[in-house]
């Protein structure tokens, strides 16, 4: 805190302050602070679940996987036998009905052409098939 004793030019008229007075601002800050720290509510950490017991059952049945190649020279085998494009797709349209879908194999040759593998992709997604993995892809990496 200061005290203006007199202004420099001489006149009777006090100088006007420039400073703003923080301390109300400040108050109400605090004030608002202890408001949110009440109302805030106390969070439990704690979820209750009831959890199965004893051991889970095993499955014995193993998945059927169908292997699907593509060879260097871009030609589709299915199960080891080549297949045309429209047996392919006819293929996949008959194991997309079964009730449990097998695993569908993709294995293309690094010397392939990729509109076949994206073919290939693309009917499979097209005909509903939902297990898909590419096999062998460690091939493509330098």
């Amino acid at each position: 805190m200061s005290m203006n004793v007199g202004s420099p030019g001489g006149s009777d008229e006090p100088e006007v302050l420039m400073d703003i007075n923080t301390t109300p601002l400040i108050d109400v800050m605090l004030v608002l602070l202890v408001m949110l720290i009440i109302t805030i509510p106390i969070q439990l950490h704690a979820v209750s679940l009831d959890m199965p017991v004893g051991a889970p059952p095993t499955n014995n049945i193993k998945p059927e996987k169908i292997q699907i190649d593509i060879d260097e020279t871009s030609v589709v085998y299915w199960q080891g036998v080549a297949v045309s494009a429209e047996e392919l797709e006819a293929n996949m349209a008959t194991v997309a009905q079964q009730p449990s879908q097998p695993e569908v194999h993709i294995r293309p040759n690094k010397g392939s052409q990729y509109a076949v593998f994206a073919n290939v992709l693309s009917t499979s997604k097209r005909k509903g098939l939902t297990k898909m993995a590419v096999i062998g892809s460690e091939q493509f990496v330098q």
